[in-house]
């Protein structure tokens, strides 16, 4: 039967439902939406600060516990976020139950702690939302082949939404957060920086990859890959619920959905860097992957990889890994020395990765000249580069971060009028 009531997906993070005055405030949004004529189910996160308890609580008993049990504690948070909203939209006169992933059902693998969705059964939520009910969701939770409850990683809220979104058909994901939408950069650096009306899916996964936290990688992933129309709102604006004519927050769409492209979306930046150099290493087919097996075998991520060959036969290796993976890449690489055969290594978590994204730098040349020159006018030294379709990323010293984004952001003509 064709649907003639538009159908949203409203989701809810940890300083939206903070207390129970945020999640009276909610329910009014919930219900404003209610009102406009939608089919409406809600996604919610646990209260600010209960998930790092919960953790805490089990690190505190094990530090290797049982990533069943694990799981089994950390989703209790949703749980009890879902059932004081559902109580909380009912005193507004709303037809509103609590649902937990297991009972949806929401399918996951069994990687508990970091599990990935399998698949996700719609069809009770969806009769219940024809009913004129409004199901409340335990986001970042699902059950695994055995029956056991998972959690989808930290973020993995928003996953939770964009899956239901597409399970549900739904016609848009609102993701309420503490921002009013997603800007050209961080506005606590740069004072003029522009909110976006419209941004593509590949360049929020880029910004969310190299450092943007609005948004979780996996979630934009997800939104790509099923086409889901997502906006990043802020719970905490006043006003009429959302429609198509009134969009308040960022919307992100297709690259269809754009008329004009920028040249440059967004600058981001990334304090979670360290960079490893293994110097003076033999200049011979295989040392690559003497280098990084290693590493993978460790399941460190490396990031931006630099490699420089002097006349005397020997090799320099450059790259970047998270600041928390470093002792482990220096332990690999220590342990693989005598296979390796390098020199000597060095380290540097002193650094920040600052990252230029954008669609339009398929069409326009000189973006990354742009940026070079703007730093180099700045007397900042890049120390690694790597690029991507619609990215450039650099690495500096962590010194200059605010008056390399700053200075980028102006270079690209991004500082609003």
């Amino acid at each position: 039967m064709p649907r003639t009531v538009p159908r949203i997906v409203m989701k809810f993070g940890g300083t939206s439902v903070a207390d129970l005055d945020r999640i009276r405030a909610v329910a009014e949004k919930v219900h404003k939406q209610v009102a406009a004529g939608c089919e409406v189910a809600v996604v919610v996160s646990a209260m600010s600060g209960v998930t790092n308890r919960l953790v805490g609580y089990c690190q505190s008993l094990s530090p290797l516990h049982d990533a069943k049990e694990y799981d089994a504690v950390v989703a209790t948070g949703e749980q009890v976020t879902s059932g004081l909203l559902a109580i909380a939209l009912q005193t507004l006169g709303l037809e509103a139950r609590s649902w937990l992933g297991w009972q949806i059902p929401l399918r996951t693998d069994g990687a508990h702690g970091k599990a990935r969705i399998d698949s996700i059964d719609g069809e009770a939520l969806i009769t219940r939302m024809r009913a004129g009910q409004v199901p409340v969701i335990a986001g970042f939770q699902g059950v695994d082949p055995d029956g056991r409850i998972t959690t989808l990683g930290r973020g993995g809220s928003d996953t939770s939404a964009v899956a239901l979104a597409a399970a549900l058909q739904a016609d848009r994901c609102d993701i309420y957060t503490d921002v009013d939408g997603i800007y050209t950069t961080d506005p606590r650096i740069v004072a003029r920086a522009r909110k976006l009306d419209k941004i593509t899916y590949e360049e929020m996964l880029e910004l969310a990859s190299v450092g943007a936290k609005v948004l979780q990688t996996r979630s934009v992933e997800l939104a790509m890959k099923e086409r889901v129309r997502v906006q990043v709102l802020s719970s905490f604006s006043d006003g009429p619920a959302p429609s198509e004519d009134n969009l308040p927050g960022s919307l992100v769409v297709d690259e269809d959905e754009i008329v004009e492209k920028e040249l440059v979306a967004g600058i981001a930046y990334s304090r979670d860097e360290a960079k490893l150099s293994v110097r003076r290493i033999p200049d011979r087919p295989g040392i690559a992957a003497a280098i990084f097996g290693p590493l993978t075998a460790a399941n460190v991520n490396v990031d931006m990889i630099v490699q420089s060959t002097g006349a005397d036969g020997l090799t320099n290796m450059t790259f970047t890994t998270g600041k928390t993976d470093l002792a482990r890449a220096i332990q690999a690489l220590e342990a693989a020395r005598d296979v390796i055969q390098y020199g000597e290594m060095a380290t540097d978590d002193d650094v920040v990765k600052i990252s230029v994204v954008g669609v339009g730098m398929r069409s326009h040349a000189g973006v990354a000249n742009t940026m070079f020159r703007t730093l180099s006018d700045r007397n900042i030294n890049i120390q690694v580069i790597s690029t991507s379709e619609i990215k450039v990323s650099v690495l500096i010293a962590a010194e200059y971060t605010e008056l390399a984004v700053r200075a980028l952001h102006t270079a690209y003509g991004l500082d609003a009028a």
